[in-house]
């Protein structure tokens, strides 16, 4: 319903709702829902009144509106490296109503992904851009699921090559670098 300059209408009582929705208010009368007898509204299950709080055995990030953390929160993927160094400015800095805030914390995730692929060189088991981008299954079946579709990832199709190739090809630039210097002395 749109606003308008009016004055809104009075709304319809019970009746008439149930008059004019079929079905509405189905669950008002006790009698026809089938599971009063298991309700209880007056109590809830819950034997404390505050849950016991996890203990807290690494500092955690919290944003600068929160006094404390929930009572149980994530520990599976802990802020390590400069990544971490980011967020972690982000949440003691910035309030989450803040833009910098969130770009701070997207900026985190880049510099994460670029970690790991950097990890991923030195372990000697590098990121597969071939089969990880899906360009074998394209090979495969060929293109047509991404043409005349309404693909949200058709709109940076083209720069995915650049930005999959762009770390390979530094990794490369570098190693012909070194290897030439090398030579040279």
């Amino acid at each position: 319903m749109p606003y308008t300059a009016e004055k809104p209408s009075k709304p319809l009582s019970k009746e008439q709702l149930r008059a004019t929705i079929p079905g509405w208010g189905a669950d008002l009368d006790p009698a026809d829902r089938p599971s009063v007898p298991r309700e209880r509204p007056d109590v809830n299950g819950a034997r404390w009144s505050f849950p016991d709080r996890q203990p807290e055995l690494v500092p955690r990030e919290r944003s600068v509106e929160h006094a404390m953390l929930t009572p149980v929160f994530g520990t599976v993927a802990p802020l390590k490296g400069l990544s971490g160094v980011v967020r972690r400015r982000a949440y003691e800095r910035y309030s989450e109503g803040r833009a910098l805030h969130w770009l701070l914390l997207v900026l985190g995730d880049r510099i994460d992904a670029v970690e790991s692929h950097l990890v991923s060189i030195v372990r000697l088991r590098p990121d597969n851009p071939f089969t990880e981008t899906g360009v074998a299954t394209e090979l495969k079946y060929g293109i047509r699921s991404r043409v005349g579709k309404k693909r949200a990832d058709l709109k940076h199709l083209w720069m995915d090559p650049i930005l999959v190739a762009a770390p390979w090809v530094a990794v490369g630039a570098l190693i012909f670098a070194v290897v030439r210097l090398a030579r040279r002395r």
